[in-house]
C-alpha cells in the first residue's frame, strides 16, 4: 500500500524530539541561543513569525543545510553545532524538516504545535 503524508509524518515524529513552546521560551530566556528555523513559505513568514526566526522553506531545506551546496544558507550551515528548533504552522512540515536535519547531522527539534500553539500560549509573533 502506498504511503500517505500522514504516514511520513508519523514516521518522522517517531525519529525526532519535540519541544513545547514553554521549552523554547526557556531556551531563549536562558540565552541558550537555539537557531529558530521557520520552514513555511515566504508569504506565511511575512504574515507572522517567531522573533529572530530564519526562513528556509521546506522545499529548499536540504540544499540550504548542505555546506557543500551552492544554494546553502550560511546561517543554517553555521548552526550545525547548535540546537536548531524547527517550526511550521502546526508542526507537521517541521517534523519532516527536523527529521531531515537530524539525518544531516544537526541537533534538530520540532516545535510541537507549530506557530499556532506558540501564539495560543501567548508567545510573541512579529510580521514583516
Amino acid at each position: 500500500m502506498p504511503k500517505t503524508l500522514a504516514d511520513f509524518i508519523v514516521e518522522a515524529r517517531a525519529r525526532i524530539q519535540e519541544i513545547h513552546p514553554d521549552e523554547l521560551d526557556a531556551m531563549i530566556e536562558n540565552h541558550d541561543e537555539p537557531l529558530i528555523l521557520d520552514v513555511r513559505e515566504a508569504d506565511e513568514y511575512r504574515r507572522g513569525h517567531i522573533p529572530g526566526a530564519l526562513l528556509v522553506p521546506r522545499g529548499t531545506l536540504e540544499a540550504a543545510a548542505d555546506a557543500g551546496a551552492k544554494d546553502r544558507v550560511e546561517a543554517l550551515c553555521a548552526a550545525r553545532g547548535r540546537i536548531v528548533v524547527v517550526y511550521c504552522e502546526t508542526g507537521a512540515r517541521s517534523a519532516l524538516a527536523a527529521d531531515t536535519l537530524t539525518q544531516m547531522g544537526y541537533r534538530a527539534y520540532n516545535l510541537a504545535g507549530g506557530i499556532v500553539l506558540w501564539q495560543a500560549d501567548g508567545y510573541p509573533v512579529i510580521a514583516d
